[in-house]
């Protein structure tokens, strides 16, 4: 792991494309701007976890569960504006 120091409004750089700013510190919270393209999929550690035990639960989906999702899908029309 890289440990670095920075201060109010500093930056660190992740390849070209990701910029990271601290844009405020109080007590113990660091407030942190994430600037990265659309393709650049940034979550909250706890977010991410969610999601992976998502796709967990889903990998594990007997095909029956799959076949009555797909069946409610179907039913489903899709919002037109």
């Amino acid at each position: 792991m890289l440990v670095l120091t920075r201060k109010l409004g500093e930056n660190v750089r992740i390849r070209d494309n990701v910029k990271i700013t601290v844009l405020d510190v109080r007590g113990a919270q660091v407030k942190l701007g994430i600037e990265a393209p659309p393709e650049v999929i940034v979550h909250r550690e706890e977010i991410y976890e969610r999601i992976q035990e998502e796709n967990r639960r889903a990998a594990n989906a007997s095909p029956l569960a799959l076949k009555d999702a797909a069946r409610h899908l179907r039913k489903v029309k899709p919002k037109t504006e």
